[in-house]
Formats: structure tokens, C-alpha cells, sequence
């Protein structure tokens, strides 16, 4: 039998997951499908613990979900991709995501890609056997999810997540010199693990979606 790679979403999408640190660029993003949850408040607090905590149980769960069960058509074996983020606060223009406002007022949606293969029906099983293994109250409101950006802008952020804002007015700034304005919301792409990296060198992708002014 012949051996299959391994699939690795981040090297298929490869300009999703890489940007500069100096320079904002363009790029289009295309549908692709997610595991999301929606939530509120501080990304410190245990609401959001929990629900990244039930994310990655999910996903992790159906990477594995092949070694014991029968395989599925055009499955392939996968490296879980990394966490993502939208953020907005309620009643801003989504313009930027205004990192001063009471973390109280944030909204957020945490979120995995998931490859192709992957679908409802898959993901109703592994919920089930989750939800036996590793009880986690926000499982429950995980939902499987195409997502479509579209034109977005984005740019590397580099060091503490409480230090993003100038990147985020970085990001604002070429908007308005480009005549683009917003199309969604603040997007974080989180490509190191806070737990075992310093602040300092955490690298975060900060992307928001845009499209022409009229």
C-alpha cells in the first residue's frame, strides 16, 4: 500500500499562515471549514479556557479518529492547525478592535480549521465520544463552519499580545491610504504556544478583512 503524506495545512495555505513583521500585505482567503465557538469576555477568563480547551479536544479527536476507526474516502493524516480569533467589541465599527475597552465588553470567536475531509457528520460522532472522555461544558456549543474572508490585509505581530494595538493601527493606517475599508471582523492567527513561549516571542498574525471604499 502506498504511503500517503501526511497533511499539513499550514504549508497547503501556506500565505494563511506566514506575513511580515514590517510590511502589511493582501491576501485572499478562501472558504474553508472551521470548528468555531463564540464567547464573551476576557481571553484570560475561564470562559474562554474552556472553550479552547473543547476546540482542541474536538480536533484532536478526529486526527486520531482513523487509527480505530474504518477510514473514510480521501481521508488523510493531519497536524491539528493552530488556534484562531475574531475579536470585536459590541458596538464598535469593527474597524479596529479597540484593545482599550473593558475586556468585560469583548466578543470573540475561537476557532480550528479543519481539512477538507472533514465534515458534520464526522464531527457529531467525535463530539459524542468527547463528550464521554473529556466532559467540557462548552462542547456543546461548538459548531462546524465554512468561513470566507475574502480580501483581507494582514500582519505579523511579534511579542505580548497586550501589545498589539500599534500593529492593529498599522494595519488601519494602510487601509485608509489604500481606500479600502472594513468587510468583518479583527482575526488573530496564533502561531506560538503562550505556554511554553516567552512573551516576547510570541508570534501572532493579525488580519482584517477589507474591500474597496465606494
Amino acid at each position: 500500500m502506498a504511503v500517503v503524506a501526511k497533511l499539513d495545512l499550514k504549508k497547503q495555505y501556506k500565505e494563511l499562515f506566514a506575513a511580515s513583521a514590517s510590511r502589511v500585505s493582501l491576501i485572499t482567503v478562501p472558504k474553508l471549514n472551521y470548528l468555531m465557538i463564540d464567547g464573551s469576555g476576557d481571553p484570560n477568563g475561564t470562559e474562554f479556557q474552556e472553550a479552547v480547551q473543547a476546540l482542541y479536544s474536538l480536533s484532536y479527536t478526529i486526527k486520531f479518529w482513523s487509527k480505530s476507526h474504518q477510514i473514510p474516502l480521501g481521508w488523510q493524516e493531519f497536524g491539528v492547525a493552530p488556534l484562531e480569533g475574531l475579536w470585536w467589541v459590541a458596538g464598535n465599527d469593527q474597524a479596529t478592535m479597540n484593545m482599550n475597552v473593558d475586556r468585560k465588553l469583548w466578543r470573540w470567536t475561537a476557532m480550528i480549521m479543519q481539512p477538507s475531509f472533514v465534515d458534520l457528520d464526522l464531527v457529531e460522532i467525535v463530539r459524542s465520544e468527547v463528550a464521554v472522555k473529556k466532559p467540557n461544558s462548552a462542547l456543546s456549543r461548538v459548531r462546524f463552519e465554512a468561513f470566507e474572508e475574502g480580501l483581507s490585509a494582514q500582519l505579523m505581530h511579534i511579542g505580548p499580545y497586550s501589545e498589539e494595538l500599534p500593529n492593529i493601527l498599522k494595519i488601519a493606517d494602510y487601509m485608509e491610504s489604500n481606500n479600502l475599508i472594513s468587510n468583518g471582523l479583527h482575526h488573530e492567527v496564533y502561531l506560538g504556544d503562550p505556554r511554553r513561549t516567552v512573551p516576547e516571542k510570541l508570534r501572532t498574525i493579525l488580519r482584517h478583512p477589507v474591500k474597496k471604499a465606494e
